[in-house]
């Protein structure tokens, strides 16, 4: 089965309260789905998105395009960066923990990527941002992005 997903990720700050926003769709199938955490990037909502799509999949071996706006999630898979961050270990990589799970669930589908431009009236690109900056926004059903605060603030002194 072919298998069309559109995903975005937000964040209101960089970092600060973020979400994604994905959109799902084989034949007659819609799915949206998005969440939204209290301390995150966009860059790690961007992949977030990528990573729950294929993870809500429930089996593999299915034709995958991913449409994105995102050139970092596009271009370190494209551009098989991300293949060479395994082999170095992932030293000095930011998001290691989610290009790991990302990792985990790739291979599982056959799965292709296309650069859609941002705020430019794609209309599923456009339902992604907004279910994206909805869930960034809605901070009563907030997540902790824990590897993020762990790792990442923690180690600047930010109070977490």
């Amino acid at each position: 089965m072919d298998i069309t997903v559109y995903t975005d990720g937000s964040a209101l700050g960089n970092p600060g309260n973020g979400g994604y926003g994905i959109v799902l769709m084989a034949g007659k199938f819609y799915k949206e789905l998005n969440q939204g955490y209290r301390m995150t990037t966009n860059n790690r909502m961007e992949l977030l998105a990528v990573i729950v799509a294929l993870e809500s999949l429930k089996e593999g071996g299915h034709n995958v395009r991913v449409y994105s706006d995102s050139k970092y999630v596009i271009d370190s898979v494209e551009k098989k960066w991300v293949f060479g961050w395994v082999k170095k270990g992932f030293k000095g990589k930011k998001n290691s923990d989610l290009w790991k799970r990302f990792l985990k669930i790739y291979p599982k589908n056959q799965v292709a990527f296309t650069w859609v431009k941002g705020h430019a009236g794609n209309k599923y690109n456009e339902v992604c941002d907004e279910l994206a900056v909805k869930a960034a926004y809605d901070t009563g059903n907030h997540l902790v992005d824990e590897w993020f605060e762990k790792e990442q603030i923690s180690d600047k002194g930010l109070g977490f």
